[in-house]
């Protein structure tokens, strides 16, 4: 009797069965990194209303991150300067440079710049900058070596993972009280022993100081 089917179709259900977890193995990791914070934000660059170098500014000018985005240590968010924090010094510094052109009309108009945020987290996630601080989290640690970028980019994924990692172990980036969260070249030397405690604002370094226990549970960060 003649065949219906030719004999390498007897090979089909085991090559099925080999092929598939592999298959379903590269779908999952697909999806996985290629939809992760990793990929789709780590590096996002946005173009700003206003040629601003950070590089510049906090970097070779060594202005403290703190004077522009002055909310930071007192409130949940790092407030975005307002055009006449800016004109403080280009009232007088490069006051007919072009390329300060829209922050000369935003201060004769009133109208503020259009600022495009660079690190952004979904709504239901709640983070705090004022609390970060005062434990000693220094602000490379979440926005990577600003003080050398000509343009801002998103270092770190910010994901759940990420923030979990960090709470878990937070070690690696609690810094001694007598350094500044805004010295981007300080790195710990693996003798310093912070993280269990940190000092209160004001407080005497002699003495103790409360425990650091970041939060692991949901409610932490989803409230």
């Amino acid at each position: 009797m003649a065949l219906i089917f030719p004999r390498w179709t007897n090979y089909v259900p085991l090559g099925l069965a080999a092929g598939a977890p592999l298959v379903l193995g590269s779908i999952v990791f697909a999806l996985w990194y290629w939809n992760s914070p990793s990929f789709t934000d780590v590096g996002y660059q946005p173009i700003q209303p206003v040629p601003f170098s950070h590089k510049l500014h906090a970097g070779d000018m060594g202005i403290d991150c703190r004077y522009c985005h002055n909310t930071v240590e007192r409130g949940a968010g790092a407030a975005v300067p307002p055009t006449a924090t800016c004109m403080n010094c280009h009232s007088k510094v490069q006051v007919e440079s072009p390329r300060l052109a829209k922050v000369r009309e935003s201060w004769e108009t009133g109208k503020a710049l259009e600022w495009v945020r660079v690190h952004m987290l979904p709504d239901y996630a709640f983070f705090n900058h004022s609390v970060h601080l005062a434990a000693g989290v220094g602000c490379k640690s979440c926005h990577g070596r600003v003080d050398q970028m000509e343009i801002v980019t998103q270092a770190e994924p910010l994901s759940m993972g990420w923030c979990l990692d960090c709470h878990r172990n937070p070690g690696a980036h609690i810094r001694p009280p007598d350094v500044q969260v805004t010295d981007m070249a300080w790195e710990p030397d693996g003798t310093e022993r912070l993280t269990s405690h940190t000092l209160l604002p004001g407080q005497d370094p002699k003495t103790p100081g409360r425990p650091l226990v970041p939060p692991e549970h949901c409610s932490g960060c989803h409230r």
